[in-house]
């Protein structure tokens, strides 16, 4: 499987907030689109709009308990990760878990040459491995149980998932 039948099924829409938004912007933007990282595009440079990091809700966090409130009036780029990982509609949902497993993101920018063309997450890809384990017979349960322990794993936790029996 493909990035791009992940992007085909759930369509290009893509959070974006500017470089030069506040802390404060990127998280309303985050809650109004529902996910938990935004693009960070640059447009302050003659091109503009060129992917110039990715801002998650873990940045926020983890900048709020060593920082304080104060970042939130923050430019969002004294948060964003920078140069971020990025994908190609080509490359297969394995490099993209392993490249995600890697680094220990959860969000991955994909890139159609320089043009950002979507954006996908370890739900998205956890999202289509169950619907495929289904589809081959694989109780939806124990495929839950599976990605969610492989999705606790990737994150680092140390504590058990049980499934509903």
């Amino acid at each position: 499987m493909k990035v791009e039948d992940i992007l085909r099924k759930k369509g290009t829409r893509i959070g974006m907030v500017r470089i030069n938004e506040t802390v404060s912007t990127a998280l309303r933007l985050m809650k109004a689109e529902n996910t938990g990282a935004l693009v960070v595009k640059d447009v302050c440079r003659t091109e503009g709009n060129t992917v110039v990091g990715v801002i998650s809700e873990r940045d926020v966090v983890r900048a709020l308990v060593d920082r304080g409130p104060a970042i939130l009036e923050q430019a969002v780029s004294a948060l964003m990760t920078r140069d971020p990982y990025c994908c190609s509609p080509s490359d297969s949902v394995r490099h993209v878990l392993s490249l995600m497993d890697e680094h220990g993101i959860r969000h991955v920018p994909v890139l159609e040459g320089s043009t950002l063309v979507g954006v996908v997450s370890v739900r998205d890809l956890i999202r289509r491995q169950l619907e495929e384990l289904s589809a081959d017979g694989v109780p939806v349960a124990a495929a839950t149980a599976a990605a969610t322990a492989a999705a606790t794993a990737a994150e680092g936790w140390d504590f058990p998932v049980v499934a509903n029996q």
